[in-house]
């Protein structure tokens, strides 16, 4: 079977250290408000790459005292491509189908307190952004083990690639750019969706990329904007979204958080994570809402009293 490149290591386009490829799968299981989430993290020019595994709930809102977290930082690139490695601290991937199914595992690599068996259905095609960066929902079915409990898993979630320079260097998330912005997607069945990618460079979050899946047909968003209605302790609570697709149709949704996770993905990132039940018109779906700041922008954020 061939593959295509997208599912596949990208060549550096230049020898620049911060040359960064990502391949971040998130899934739920949203009758027990659970969320989880694996992003493997490759900087090929250096030789190193990372792995962070989270699951959480509404019981603990931190890498501390959520479910489960772990990041592990400067592990040795994986051996093989992308279509199927496996990196030291027990995350494997592998592509059953072009650009469309994937199998996902991860094993807790001290204890065993963890243990994922996913496969990942796309549910259309990915949606591009700029020539380095995928979107995609699909629907995750499999396991999840947390100790002695394994959780049976069937419902939709999202996946995302990027590949490209990404400094840890600057205020804003992707420097030069605005230091906060927000990812935001539902997935009610393979007909009905949405998706957005929004940023504030100063008059809120507006929307650069996304789509919306409306009985059946797709297209890519034109406009629009993200707004938090509500937060506690830092973190999104209600979330509205309204924005226009590239054939003319309009999208109203509102979030209520179910839970929340507040993590520093990268150096410069730090993103509240956002189990989020969704409406919009006589739709109901799961999806999630990510309240995404750069490092300088979340400090002075909180310390504003946000």
């Amino acid at each position: 079977m061939e593959m295509h490149p997208d599912d596949r290591f990208h060549p550096p386009t230049s020898d620049d250290p911060y040359w960064t490829e990502t391949c971040w799968f998130t899934f739920a299981v949203p009758e027990r408000g659970i969320s989880g989430q694996l992003y493997p993290f490759f900087r090929p020019n250096l030789g190193i790459s990372a792995g962070a595994a989270f699951i959480w709930d509404d019981s603990g809102s931190q890498p501390w005292n959520c479910l489960y977290g772990k990041n592990f930082w400067h592990l040795p690139m994986p051996e093989g491509d992308l279509t199927d490695f496996e990196l030291a601290n027990g995350i494997r991937y592998r592509c059953l189908t072009p650009l469309s199914k994937y199998k996902l595992d991860y094993l807790d690599p001290d204890a065993g307190d963890v243990a994922v068996d996913l496969t990942f259905e796309a549910i259309c095609e990915p949606n591009y952004l700029a020539g380095g960066h995928l979107d995609q929902p699909g629907r995750y079915t499999g396991t999840l083990r947390l100790g002695d409990e394994t959780i049976p898993v069937d419902a939709f979630g999202m996946r995302d690639r990027s590949w490209g320079v990404r400094s840890q260097f600057g205020s804003g998330l992707h420097n030069p750019g605005p230091d906060h912005g927000g990812y935001t997607y539902a997935t009610a069945s393979e007909r009905d969706a949405f998706h957005c990618i929004t940023m504030d460079a100063g008059e809120g979050c507006v929307v650069i990329h996304g789509f919306l899946l409306r009985d059946g047909e797709y297209a890519k968003l034109a406009s629009g904007r993200r707004d938090v209605l509500e937060r506690r302790d830092g973190h999104p609570t209600r979330v509205r979204v309204e924005a226009r697709d590239e054939l003319g149709r309009d999208l109203v949704a509102e979030g209520e958080c179910q839970n929340a996770l507040g993590v520093h993905l990268n150096p410069n990132l730090f993103t509240w994570n956002c189990l989020t039940r969704w409406s919009w018109g006589s739709i109901e779906a799961w999806g999630e809402d990510h309240d995404n700041w750069s490092a300088r922008a979340i400090r002075r954020f909180i310390r504003s009293g946000g």
